[in-house]
């Protein structure tokens, strides 16, 4: 048994050597030559063996010709392998250094051509995608073809969510910046919210969809540019009395809060205006209740990302400590950061605020409180859009 382990293990070596070698023939030609001297060297010296010694000088030089170069590789590879990477062949990958030399110097048929060339290779290749469909999209003004090699990547089995997500906001920002149309952008985004319902994804994907009607109308603002007439400036303003009517109006929270309702009716996944209209609700109409009720639907809302979760717990805290809420409903609040995210940093500033929580009670205590009056109390978005206020 250990005679078979030690010639099965012996015969291993044999081929990993050989088939790790940069010329196999050469090294089986080696192989068959030892083999022959050994047998053949020690049918002599049984014969003679008187002579074994001497006759065993001469094969043994032979093979020590043969071999020697090949056990100082062995012997010297761990040493060599720091400096050339080993035996190992490189990984093979795209290599774009031509088609980015190409775009740059103005030739963007040729950067395609050479882009084309390691996709053909690579085709899964995202950066190689991306590139492509780059310069089809900003250097060729050819945004359909951008579009369909962006769709042509997103179709194939299995891409990674994010780089399908990535390529479809790409060509969102083409369709905005270079076509103008917001409609193709939101048809992109949507792709996005279709594909992957329910992740982190999608929501980001909703998020942008909420706000596109005011990036197309920066997006047409830089595009068309009108001549504004520019009114004429205070005279001799230093001299005047007051210069309180000089300021520029706000917008009514009124008119806000009615604004942000209704864009929440057409895009309830807008957290930034969510937020928005909860900090309105309890600094402006002294409603911790709706404000509340807002932030507990984002916190709640699922997939968010841990971060802007732990972010809307400690608004809520703040919220509840400048309007009155005792100090047992804030320590809650915080609580459920820890709760909810032990092992992040998140955690650990929400106990140090916890600590400290006193501290936060006393220093709002200390300061004047404006009454702001009474308001309309029946706002939110049950009932669809608000009444008026």
């Amino acid at each position: 048994m250990v005679l078979l382990l030690t010639v099965g293990a012996i015969g291993w070596g044999i081929f990993r050597m050989v088939k790790r070698s940069q010329d196999p023939p050469k090294m089986l030609f080696k192989l068959a030559i030892s083999v022959l001297l050994v047998i053949a060297s020690l049918i002599t010296a049984v014969k003679l063996s008187f002579l074994g010694p001497i006759v065993l000088i001469i094969p043994g030089i032979i093979l020590s010709i043969l071999w020697v170069p090949h056990i100082g590789e062995w012997l010297c590879k761990p040493l060599t392998n720091l400096f050339d990477g080993g035996s190992e062949a490189p990984e093979l990958k795209p290599y774009y250094s031509i088609a980015i030399a190409r775009r740059k110097q103005g030739k963007f048929l040729d950067a395609v051509v050479e882009v084309r060339r390691q996709l053909a290779r690579f085709p899964n290749d995202f950066e190689g995608v991306m590139l492509l469909a780059g310069i089809q999209a900003e250097d060729l003004k050819d945004l359909p073809s951008a579009e369909i090699t962006l769709n042509h990547f997103c179709g194939q089995a299995h891409p990674p969510p994010k780089h399908v997500a990535a390529a479809m906001n790409h060509l969102a920002d083409w369709q905005l910046k270079l076509a103008q149309d917001a409609e193709a952008a939101r048809a992109a985004l949507e792709k996005i919210v279709t594909r992957f319902p329910d992740t982190e994804l999608a929501l980001l994907a909703a998020q942008r969809i909420g706000h596109l009607a005011g990036a197309e109308k920066i997006v047409l603002a830089a595009h068309d540019r009108q001549s504004v007439a520019v009114p004429e400036g205070v005279k001799n303003i230093g001299l005047l009395r007051a210069s309180d009517h000089l300021r520029p109006t706000e917008t009514e929270p009124e008119k806000l809060a009615a604004e942000y309702v209704k864009h929440l009716e057409q895009h309830p996944l807008d957290t930034e205006v969510r937020e928005q209209l909860a900090i309105l609700y309890a600094d402006h109409y002294q409603r911790l209740d709706l404000a509340a009720g807002e932030l507990e639907q984002l916190i709640e809302s699922p997939n968010q990302p841990a971060k802007r979760v732990a972010h809307w717990l400690n608004l809520l805290a703040d919220l509840q400590i400048r309007h009155g809420a005792d100090h047992d409903t804030v320590r809650h609040t915080l609580e459920k950061i820890v709760e909810r995210f032990p092992d992040w940093a998140a955690a650990e500033m929400a106990r140090a605020r916890l600590n400290r929580l006193a501290v936060e009670f006393k220093g709002h205590a200390q300061r004047s409180t404006v009454k702001l009056g009474v308001y309309e109390q029946n706002l939110g978005l049950k009932h669809g859009r608000p009444r008026q206020l």
